[in-house]
């Protein structure tokens, strides 16, 4: 929804980030994304969050493009990127986006009302988003064990100040400030796919 077929011609090698499934579309295939996100019938903004270092791992495919290995690092991007250019934008509202972003993907997955959503018995999983918030993305400042970031210099306006995870603060302020190991598995019912 961000990126586009545009970004194939970054000079040199600098495309191979930019090789992932699904591929990259023409720029015109974004507002049609938007109007099927504001009109539900996209339900769900996600990533498969598959990266791979730039020098070490895409660079095998400098001589053999079918080489470069398929995969971005989004997922840390993910929300704030859908806050900047849908809901700062004017595209989706904010009911939209928190379903498009958190409460379709737990109903679509078998876990609503667990995860999803805030009421007695939910897992208090929250997000305190910071609608105030200004800054960019860079590899330099990112949490994801990564080289780069496909969004590099962009800017965001917005992001998560406070986020919990069954009741208890896990991240504040973009800094992790939770219990290593305390995630749990949780098992879906097959019947949902």
């Amino acid at each position: 929804m961000y990126l586009s077929l545009d970004n194939f011609d970054a000079p040199g090698f600098e495309g191979a980030k930019y090789v992932f499934t699904p591929p990259l579309r023409e720029k015109w295939h974004q507002e049609k994304l938007w109007i099927g996100l504001k009109t539900d019938h996209l339900q769900v903004v996600s990533t498969d969050h598959c990266p791979f270092c730039f020098k070490e791992q895409k660079q095998l495919g400098r001589d053999d493009f079918t080489k470069i290995p398929n995969g971005i690092p989004s997922l840390e991007d993910r929300v704030n990127l859908l806050y900047t250019h849908g809901v700062k934008s004017g595209k989706l509202d904010l009911h939209t986006f928190v379903n498009v972003a958190s409460t379709n993907a737990a109903k679509t997955f078998g876990l609503f009302p667990r995860k999803g959503a805030i009421q007695i018995g939910a897992d208090a999983d929250l997000v305190v988003y910071d609608p105030d918030y200004r800054g960019k993305i860079s590899a330099k400042t990112q949490l994801m064990n990564v080289d780069y970031s496909a969004f590099e210099g962009w800017e965001i306006e917005g992001r998560p100040s406070v986020v919990t995870v069954r009741g208890e603060v896990a991240v504040r302020d973009g800094k992790f400030a939770g219990t290593i190991g305390r995630g749990n598995l949780l098992a879906r019912d097959c019947q949902h796919f």
